[in-house]
C-alpha cells in the first residue's frame, strides 16, 4: 500500500468525453472526475488519495455523504464516473482557506494531519495474525508508490524489470546466519518491528516451511557471506483475497512466491533480483513480464489483462511492479527506486478485499 500524502497540486484538466456537466482534473498520471468549470488548468487544489479515510465533517463538506467507500462512507476509493476512472479527490477544504497554495505546492507540504485525513488500514483476518514478539533486527519492506501518482521516478530509456504483481498478502522472512534463527513477519507487522511467533496454523509460517525457504535462505546466505538474509514472497489463494490465481490457502494449494530479496553483507543492506540470486527451481518466483527499456506505454499495456500465475488466465491481473535493473535510489520518492501500475479493472472490480 502506498504512503498516504495529502497535498496541494498543480492542475491539467481534460474534457470528460461522456458527461457535458464534469470534468477530469490530473495530478500525476491519475485523473478525478470534477464539475465542469471548478477549476481551469494551471489552478491549485488539494489532492487526497485513494485509501484516505476522512472525518465525516469533511465528507459533508465536500458533498460526499453516503458517497465514498467502507463502512462508514468515509474511505477514497478508485471509481468509474460516467465511464471514466476517477482515482483521489480534487478539492479546496475550508481550513486551507488561507493557505498559499502555490507555497504549499513548492514545499511539498502535507495536510493529512491537519485536516484529520488517515490511511486506511485493512482488517487483519486470524490466519494472518497470531502471538507477535519484538524483531528489532527484521529486514522490513518498504511502501511501493504509484507510478501514476509519480511518474518522474524512471527515466525513458532506462534498463528495467517488470513483474506480475499479485494479489495476496506480503510475507517477511528474515534469517540470521549467525545463529540460524527465523523470523518471520507480514508486511503490517514488519513495519511495527514485530514477527509472528512459529504457528503451524499461521498463513505466513505455512507458507515458508511448505517451501522449506528457512533452508533456501540459509544457503543464500552462506553463498554470499551474508550475516542476514531477506526473503519477500506473496502469499496467495482463496482465503486469502478474492484473486485467488487456482490456489487454495485452506487446503494444501495454499500459493508462494518471491517477489524479492535482501542481504547484510559487510554491514550494508543490499536488495537484490531474486532471479539472479536464487537457484533456478528453489523457490518459486514472481512472473517476469518484461524486461528493457523503460516506456510508460508499455508498463500500462501490461499492467492490464489476464493473470500469468495460474497458466490459465482464471481471472484480471492486479497490475506489475518496475524496478531498474541496476537498484538505484530515486529522489522523487525520497528512497527505493520502484514503483507499481494498477490495472484499472482491479481498482473497480466488484466484492474485492484488501487484507495486509
Amino acid at each position: 500500500m502506498s504512503t498516504l500524502r495529502v497535498t496541494a497540486e498543480v492542475l491539467t484538466v481534460h474534457a470528460h468525453p461522456n458527461a457535458d456537466a464534469l470534468e477530469l482534473a490530473q495530478v500525476g498520471l491519475y485523473r478525478a472526475v470534477v464539475a465542469k468549470g471548478a477549476y481551469r488548468t494551471g489552478d491549485m487544489a488539494i489532492y487526497i488519495p485513494e485509501q484516505a479515510v476522512l472525518p465525516l465533517a469533511l465528507v459533508d463538506e465536500l458533498g460526499l455523504t453516503g458517497r465514498l467507500a467502507g463502512k462508514a462512507s468515509d474511505r477514497v476509493k478508485a471509481v468509474r464516473l460516467r465511464g471514466e476512472l476517477s482515482q483521489g479527490l480534487v478539492c479546496r477544504p475550508k481550513a486551507l482557506a488561507d493557505v498559499d497554495l502555490a507555497e504549499a505546492v513548492a514545499a511539498e507540504t502535507d495536510f493529512a494531519e491537519l485536516l484529520g485525513i488517515s490511511k486506511w488500514t485493512p482488517p487483519i483476518p486470524p490466519t494472518m495474525s497470531g502471538d507477535v514478539e519484538a524483531a528489532p533486527d527484521l529486514l522490513p519492506w518498504c511502501d511501493i508508490e504509484n507510478l501514476q501518482r509519480y511518474p518522474g521516478i524512471f527515466e525513458p530509456g532506462e534498463p528495467v524489470v517488470l513483474t506480475e504483481k499479485l494479489h495476496g498478502s506480503a510475507c517477511l522472512l528474515t534469517y540470521f546466519a549467525e545463529d540460524g534463527r527465523v523470523q518471520v513477519s507480514s508486511k503490517g507487522f514488519g513495519a511495527k518491528g514485530l514477527a509472528l511467533r512459529e504457528d503451524p496454523r499461521n498463513l505466513y509460517w505455512r507458507a515458508v516451511l511448505g517451501h522449506d525457504a528457512p533452508a533456501v535462505a540459509a544457503r543464500l546466505a552462506e553463498r554470499l557471506g551474508a550475516r542476514r538474509i531477506g526473503l519477500f514472497g506473496e502469499v496467495y489463494g482463496a482465503g486469502v483475497q478474492d484473486l485467488a490465481y487456482g490456489a487454495d490457502a485452506r487446503r494444501e494449494k495454499l500459493g508462494y512466491a518471491v517477489f524479492d530479496v535482501s542481504a547484510e553483507i559487510d554491514g550494508e543492506v543490499r536488495r537484490l533480483d531474486p532471479a539472479e540470486v536464487l537457484e533456478p527451481g528453489e523457490l518459486p518466483l514472481v512472473p517476469r513480464l518484461y524486461t528493457g527499456p523503460y516506456d510508460l506505454g508499455t508498463v500500462l499495456e501490461l499492467a492490464t489483462g489476464r493473470e500469468t500465475v495460474s497458466g490459465r488466465e482464471l481471472h484480471l491481473r492486479e497490475g506489475v511492479v518496475i524496478r531498474p535493473v541496476t537498484e538505484r535510489y530515486s529522489p522523487v520518492v525520497g528512497g527505493r527506486a520502484i514503483a507499481k501500475a494498477v490495472s484499472p479493472a482491479y481498482l473497480t472490480r466488484k466484492g474485492g478485499t484488501e487484507y495486509e
